[in-house]
């Protein structure tokens, strides 16, 4: 039997949308890409990634544009405020024994990356543009877009991200994204000689951390808590994130505080969560990334669960089969290990904000880290 698709949408250009557009088409499925924002800009800072994204992006193809362009190390040092280091948390070299086990790189330089390997797949990408209607049936679904056009394909993905459109429109009942009670900031800053690698700081209620995202650049990033998620005004981003890193007597962090200015590209996010429940498709519509699992930063895996959801659904939709068994098998193999990133994540905040037992933190980061270590 031959696979049971040959023509796809993608509604959504992030990196999991992206990743299913570059993975279809080295599968010789055609793919239009249909990406609302007509700059197809990423906003934000840093990103950091673990060993199991360095993984799904060597499978796509694009691992020796981030080596060029981001930055890669071995192992997370892990500080008490004054700098004395408590921990060395290892990350395993699982893209290939000379590949380093964990990276970080500017978000709208991975983006461009991502999309330089899109177009070069083939993939048709129309910018400014989205669905307006879908209608499905069982050989099919119709495609109404916002220019006024439409159009027929075997499979419409949904990849449109936390607040996605895709899954309101098919899902209506599904639940809505969570604040989490902590919030996030970044900032980026010149690159010293002595942070070479992820390092990060455990406060009572702020944990900072710092990273290389190229050859001289680094980015700062605050985890604090915040109980309510209130608006703050980007006029005062700067003062408050001094303000955060002033009880961190190490020297290090101190220097960053003293560098940081209106220049420093500081960003503020309020950390939210989903889990959508099985199924994550219905009849020919299926969702993958942050539409259907959003997660907190705290395990450093959002955008690797999405880019191997991409990588997986591809797998399925080239195999022989209806499209609902290819969904069923992609369903099979996503949904525990997503759960079990989102749900950990979720774990790790509630214990930083209670104050909670950090034998149980360390035990739920380094079960994450060994499972994220297992193939997908």
């Amino acid at each position: 039997m031959a696979a049971p698709v040959t023509r796809v949408l993608i509604v959504g250009g992030g990196f999991s949308g992206m990743a299913a557009a570059i993975a279809l088409r080295k599968r010789d499925i055609d793919v239009d890409l249909v990406e609302i924002d007509p700059g197809w800009r990423s906003y934000g800072a840093g990103i950091s990634l673990g060993g199991a994204t360095m993984r799904a992006l060597a499978q796509l193809g694009v691992i020796d544009a981030f080596l060029a362009e981001g930055a890669a190390s071995d192992g997370v040092e892990v500080f008490v405020p004054t700098g004395q280091k408590v921990a060395e948390l290892p990350t395993p070299r699982l893209a290939g024994p000379d590949i380093p086990g964990n990276g970080a790189i500017l978000r709208p330089v991975l983006a461009r990356i991502l999309a330089d390997a899109t177009r070069a797949s083939g993939a048709n990408v129309r910018l400014g543009c989205t669905f307006r209607a879908i209608a499905q049936d069982s050989g099919g679904v119709d495609v109404t877009f916002t220019d006024g056009s439409t159009s027929r394909y075997d499979l419409v993905i949904g990849a449109d991200g936390l607040y996605s459109t895709v899954r309101e429109a098919v899902f209506p009942d599904a639940p809505k994204p969570r604040y989490s009670g902590q919030g996030v900031w970044r900032a980026v800053l010149p690159l010293p000689a002595d942070i070479n690698g992820t390092m990060m700081w455990l406060g009572p209620k702020v944990k900072p951390g710092l990273n290389p995202v190229s050859n001289d650049a680094m980015y700062l990033f605050v985890t604090e808590d915040r109980a309510t998620n209130d608006f703050i005004d980007p006029s005062e981003f700067l003062a408050r994130v001094k303000a955060l890193l002033a009880p961190f007597p190490d020297p290090r962090l101190q220097r960053v505080r003293a560098q940081l200015n209106e220049g420093s590209q500081i960003i503020f996010r309020p950390l939210e969560s989903l889990l959508m429940p099985s199924p994550w498709y219905k009849g020919r519509v299926a969702l993958i990334g942050d539409a259907v699992h959003a997660t907190t930063p705290h395990m450093a895996s959002g955008a690797c669960i999405g880019i191997e959801d991409a990588l997986v659904l591809a797998d399925e939709l080239a195999r022989a089969g209806s499209v609902d068994q290819a969904l069923d098998r992609y369903l099979t193999r996503r949904w525990e290990r997503c759960r079990m990133v989102v749900q950990n994540s979720s774990r790790l905040g509630e214990i930083e904000i209670a104050g909670g037992d950090k034998e149980e933190h360390a035990r739920i980061m380094r079960a994450t880290l060994a499972a994220l270590a297992a193939p997908i």
